[in-house]
């Protein structure tokens, strides 16, 4: 009738629980408290291929493999003894055959009266799509730590085939370098070189190529050879800027990335120390640690970026690096770090200039290790790659 609910039951008489029991989806066996097989259903007798009477001979023991047998004794058996129950443990039982089954087990403890053991209850649920489900995922997982490793060895490879392997100074100027990659799996624009153009006159740049990965790197190895090839041809920076600019300017098929900032300059020998002229396309200013104490930015602002326009306007600055003076030439990865406050950057409120001046004098090798405890300081803040480049006069010797 409307409104009444039909409430069905079913009468389970103890023939149908006993064969509930005996031909249920999961093996069940019955043990005294030291382990013998007391009884087994005939789902777990068909598993192991044992006849009934020959299984009711064996202890647990006997159905575990070598490793499983020790486990048992040394942790199942005794957490089974001590909490009553252990539930979900992956053992290998051994078939009368010598096969290997995975198996879950869960198992319990019966009780008398007088709160002893008397029998052990144990439920084994079939494991073998479970274990090769597991076997495949360690593969899978192997296969990506394999491939992992093998784009970070690329990644290390064609990061370094894009700095210079070693920095070529003239007689009386100290280079030193430094190279931050933010990650071990991508590839940054970040490039820096020094190199002689005649016995009196050497090429430096510094620079980063908007981006990253495979497309940055190209751009990087094309501006590289464009600023060297250039340098050769050009004693004045700009033009070389103009002449990079040209080249990125094609149709390289690297779309976006052919956008970068650059520094181009030459150091000429004058003196005891070398004449800088250098002409900048929108790349942060160099710092100059004065040996007299001092530090400043060298002027370029108002440079635009090389890649964006066909006609891009460049600044040019000339100084004279004395002795006890240094150069740092460096990549935005160092002034646009976070410092974990808010939005905070590092270098929003001049915090590098203070650091220079609390620094100055420093030699190159100096300097380059100041920087690289502050980016160490910074730890995760860093999040894009930083090139350092350093140039420095040694100081007279009193």
């Amino acid at each position: 009738r409307p409104g009444r609910r039909r409430v069905c039951s079913v009468v389970v008489t103890g023939h149908d629980i006993e064969g509930l029991w005996d031909h249920a989806p999961s093996g069940h066996l019955v043990a005294d408290p030291e382990g013998r097989i007391l009884r087994a259903n005939t789902t777990l007798i068909r598993w192991l291929g044992y006849d009934r009477d020959t299984l009711c001979r064996k202890s647990i023991g006997d159905l575990l493999t070598a490793g499983g047998r020790i486990h048992y004794d040394t942790h199942f058996g005794p957490l089974l003894r001590m909490s009553g129950e252990f539930d979900g443990v992956t053992v290998d039982l051994v078939a009368a055959d010598g096969t290997r089954l995975p198996m879950f087990l869960t198992a319990n403890v019966k009780t008398g009266a007088d709160g002893k053991p008397e029998l052990l209850r144990i439920t084994a649920l079939d494991a073998t799509d479970r274990r090769a489900y597991e076997r495949e995922l360690l593969e899978q997982r192997r296969l990506a730590e394999t491939e992992q490793a093998r784009v970070r060895v690329f990644a290390e490879t064609l990061r370094r085939s894009l700095l210079p392997p070693v920095l070529s100074p003239p007689p009386g100027l100290e280079a030193a370098d430094f190279y931050a990659a933010a990650s071990v799996d991508d590839i940054g624009g970040d490039f820096y070189d020094l190199f002689p153009l005649s016995d009196s006159v050497w090429g430096f740049f510094i620079g980063d190529v908007v981006g990253k990965g495979v497309d940055a790197a190209v751009t990087t190895g094309l501006t590289r050879h464009a600023l060297r090839s250039a340098a050769g041809f050009h004693r004045d920076p700009g033009q070389v800027l103009h002449n990079l600019n040209a080249v990125l300017g094609q149709k390289l098929g690297i779309g976006r990335n052919r956008l970068c900032t650059v520094i181009y300059g030459n150091l000429t020998k004058r003196g005891n120390g070398f004449d800088i002229d250098l002409a900048s396309g929108g790349h942060p200013p160099p710092l100059l640690l004065v040996g007299d104490g001092h530090a400043y930015y060298a002027d370029t602002i108002g440079g635009q970026a090389v890649g964006i326009t066909e006609s891009p306007n460049f600044v040019a600055n000339r100084f004279h690096l004395a002795p006890g003076d240094t150069m740092v030439l460096y990549t935005d990865g160092l002034t646009e770090a976070s410092t974990g406050v808010g939005r905070e950057r590092y270098d929003d409120e001049g915090a590098l200039l203070s650091f220079a001046r609390k620094h100055t004098p420093a030699s190159a090798s100096a300097i380059i290790d100041l920087i690289r405890d502050l980016l160490d300081s910074l730890g995760p803040g860093v999040e894009d790659d930083t090139a350092i480049l350093a140039l420095g006069v040694p100081g007279q010797c009193s």
